[in-house]
């Protein structure tokens, strides 16, 4: 589907108004973060009621994978689950692309055990360091290594791959170094993987963003850190850490200036950013990330 709304692109796939009043029509090309798809693809869906003509595609390459599309030219939008890196936003200026980046919910980064797992329902930074850390490797491999209340279960772990921002925002987080992880971990830029993967396994543990764990409660389960449970207020104000984080979307300015249905969809993304994230079950936006994410929308005119 991406490579068809590329070659519309590439074709001048972008018309504006019909011109029989029937409404916007064109493609518009989002890719990135599968964190934030979830959001994006929510948006879309609702804004497909108000102008069915415009199909807006999401992919699911990771933030860096993203923004490596992005920045060769490829998609409109970007979603990112962290900033923009130097490296990337360089890449990005090499190749005359001009963006604005814009907040558009938030997120807490979950820790996810087996639903049937009764004795990790509570871990530390501490702990999950001793779990993730690069040392670990080939030698933390059993639950009761944590802590010795627990069982002696195998732990299995599943997490981000590496073009993930979750990826980036835990091992920074937990392990204090952006990409600092042991090595034997079933990695995947899918979240419905690493679902799969801790619910197959009684002592399976993973990480993903806090949307998927309601979405998948009957069969895993988010722990608390640090005696405190990721939740909307927990996020907001600012308790749930390390592990709360913003979300972002990426636009490219040309897109947004050269192309009415870009502009039109983001409009309306960003002005309903906080229904939007409601019924894709994220955290949304504070009052003052609001009038934040305006502020960036209106630098974009």
């Amino acid at each position: 589907a991406v490579a068809a709304a590329l070659v519309l692109s590439a074709c001048g796939g972008q018309p504006t108004d019909s011109g029989d009043g029937e409404g916007l029509s064109g493609p518009v090309v989002a890719d990135g973060s599968s964190t934030v798809a979830p959001l994006t693809e929510a948006a879309a869906d609702i804004y497909r009621d108000v102008e069915p003509g415009v199909n807006v595609t999401v992919a699911t390459s990771g933030t860096g994978g993203g923004f490596a599309a992005f920045c060769a030219g490829e998609t409109d939008i970007s979603n990112a689950s962290r900033p923009i890196k130097d490296e990337e936003a360089a890449e990005c200026d090499a190749n005359g692309i001009e963006f604005t980046e814009i907040v558009m919910a938030n997120d807490g980064l979950a820790v996810v055990i087996n639903v049937e797992n009764d004795w990790a329902d509570d871990l530390t930074v501490e702990q999950l360091n001793t779990i993730w850390a690069p040392e670990s490797e080939g030698v933390i491999t059993s639950w009761n290594q944590v802590d010795p209340s627990f069982p002696d279960e195998p732990i299995v772990l599943f997490g981000a791959g590496t073009d993930s921002g979750t990826f980036d925002y835990f091992t920074a987080a937990i392990n204090g170094e952006e990409g600092a992880i042991r090595a034997d971990y079933s990695p995947s830029e899918d979240d419905n993987i690493t679902v799969q993967g801790v619910s197959g396994a009684l002592g399976g543990i993973g990480f993903f963003g806090l949307s998927y764990v309601e979405e998948n409660a009957d069969v895993i389960k988010a722990v608390t850190v640090d005696g405190v449970y990721p939740t909307v207020e927990t996020v907001q104000d600012g308790s749930y850490t390390p592990l709360g984080r913003p979300l972002f979307i990426y636009v490219a300015n040309a897109s947004y200036l050269e192309k009415p249905q870009v502009k039109a969809f983001v409009d309306y993304y960003v002005e309903n950013a906080v229904s939007i994230a409601e019924a894709a079950l994220f955290v949304p936006l504070t009052a003052d990330q609001i009038t934040l994410a305006a502020d960036e929308l209106a630098s974009l005119g």
